[in-house]
């Protein structure tokens, strides 16, 4: 192969390194449909919705409820890729691994680095978010709020954020003990937080009134866009069902199921809430309001009760949120170790729980940070355009692969192909368009970064560019590569 051309692993290969027809390096089969769509929607319906849609209403006033759709839309496009891919390539590298296989090695680690953004920096804006709604229930509870120093960063007026550290620290404790005991968590929430948002819009839509939807559009197209853009950090998080190939019985059928189950779910979950807010308030009295649900609940009915009942609702689906997306993390860096990409402690699974232990605690701690001395507005930005980054890559992977490997089993095809990822493609451009021109900077600096670091490190370590090194090399032979105890290639030593 010219060194010129990319590194490309092929999905066959993928799948035979992960062990993704048996069992996937010490991981375990045990998740199931409904799991898997509770592990979804845990990954998904989260601080976007309770949190972050004052930020949409503030963008596009009423009309955020056509911004929810464009962003869905964006999302179900891209949703079918997911799903093709996810059921030809069964593994736990999602995107990095879809990348990997179509688009070669660069591209690869450079959507492994873009991941940072979706799941481990997500991770810490999700945690403020908890934080922001656990004040919320103890002030209904006990009538008094943990004090600023320790709730908030010192872009929001304290000093440190304990809340959204605990959280962090909790879920990647429950992470640990076993993906049987996480997954179980995750269910009870998913279907605690469904219950919770749907009895929030049966009081918003006991009080609905109609001119509380006028004007609609009053922000035009452009607020609609923007609304959007930020309305898409609502979604995010569907495609770490993909990161659970390894870890679902029957991984070809059941992921491209669970994607879009979920995304259904969420779309009329969200469409409702919204048109639900405003229809009881007004677009003016939710936009910008922290806690936005509780305190459409408690101006309905007059109470702080029910409010305090949405406060727990918000406080375990951001908790859930935290432990899926951080699962997903985790998943990520255990492909990218295994092909050398990250340093090999992030692939070695304790025999006892068959989870990644090292791996998930250096992800707590790493993400713990920000979380503790940052706003939500801070990253939402930056990680949604890195999400939708991602998706673009993931759209025109399926179109490169349709192309290279046309025999590859494929459970779920994407339907008007190649019209679907195409589409998939233009809408992730289009909301890239509206995050603005400050957050398209930020990114462009965030991917130099990660060119850099691939180029120091990914680069020289990647064990197929070591494999293709020993098969090109000239003169005397050069030694094979054999494996450490933790996974890692070297070279052997003469005579054994």
């Amino acid at each position: 192969m010219p060194p010129s051309a990319p590194r490309i692993k092929s999905p066959q290969r993928l799948i035979a390194e992960s062990g993704a027809d048996l069992e996937g390096h010490g991981l375990k089969r045990t998740m199931g449909l409904f799991q898997l769509v509770c592990f979804g929607i845990g990954a998904i319906v989260g601080t976007g919705i309770f949190v972050g849609l004052s930020d949409s209403v503030a963008e596009a006033g009423p009309a955020v409820v056509v911004s929810f759709v464009l962003a869905a839309i964006t999302c179900v496009f891209t949703a079918f890729s997911f799903a093709e891919l996810g059921s030809a390539i069964p593994v736990s590298g999602s995107s990095y691994s879809f990348a990997y296989a179509s688009l070669g090695e660069r591209v690869a680690f450079l959507v492994g680095w873009c991941l940072l953004l979706e799941y481990g920096v997500s991770v810490s804006a999700v945690a403020v978010g908890w934080s922001q709604y656990l004040n919320e229930l103890l002030d209904s509870l006990v009538g008094w709020q943990l004090p600023a120093a320790l709730s908030a960063g010192p872009a929001d007026g304290g000093v440190v954020n304990l809340p959204a550290v605990v959280v962090i620290l909790l879920a990647a404790t429950l992470l640990v003990r076993g993906v049987r005991e996480s997954a179980r968590a995750t269910a009870a929430m998913a279907v605690l937080k469904i219950a919770i948002l749907v009895i929030f819009c049966a009081v918003g839509f006991s009080a609905f009134r109609d001119g509380n939807l006028s004007p609609f559009a009053g922000h035009g197209v452009a607020g609609i866009t923007a609304g959007a853009s930020v309305a898409f950090f609502s979604y995010i998080g569907f495609d770490a069902i993909t990161t659970a190939g390894e870890e679902v019985r029957n991984p070809r059928r059941t992921i491209p199921l669970a994607i879009l189950i979920c995304i259904g779910v969420a779309t009329l979950l969200y469409g409702a809430v919204a048109l639900s807010a405003i229809g009881a308030l007004g677009g003016d009295a939710v936009a910008g309001k922290p806690a936005a649900l509780s305190l459409v609940v408690d101006q309905v009915t007059g109470s702080a009760v029910g409010g305090g009942i949405i406060a727990f609702g918000a406080v375990v689906a951001i908790a859930s949120v935290v432990l899926a997306v951080m699962y997903g993390q985790t998943r990520i860096l255990m492909s990218m170790s295994r092909d050398g990409l990250v340093p090999g402690v992030f692939e070695r699974v304790s025999p006892k729980s068959a989870t990644p232990v090292a791996n998930t605690w250096i992800v707590a701690a790493v993400f713990a940070v920000p979380a503790a001395f940052s706003s939500l507005d801070a990253v939402v930005g930056l990680t949604t355009i890195g999400t939708l980054a991602i998706m673009a890559v993931v759209n025109i992977a399926v179109m490169v692969l349709r192309r290279r490997d046309p025999e590859l089993p494929r459970s779920f095809r994407v339907p008007l192909y190649p019209l679907s990822p195409v589409l998939g493609v233009g809408f992730c451009c289009y909301l890239i368009w509206g995050t603005g021109w400050t957050t398209w900077v930020q990114f462009a600096v965030f991917l130099a970064v990660g060119a850099l670091v691939y180029a120091l490190y990914g680069r020289r370590n990647s064990r197929l560019g070591q494999e293709e090194a020993v098969g090109a090399g000239s003169g005397p032979a050069a030694p094979p590569l054999t494996r450490t105890g933790d996974g890692a290639a070297v070279a052997a030593r003469p005579g054994g």
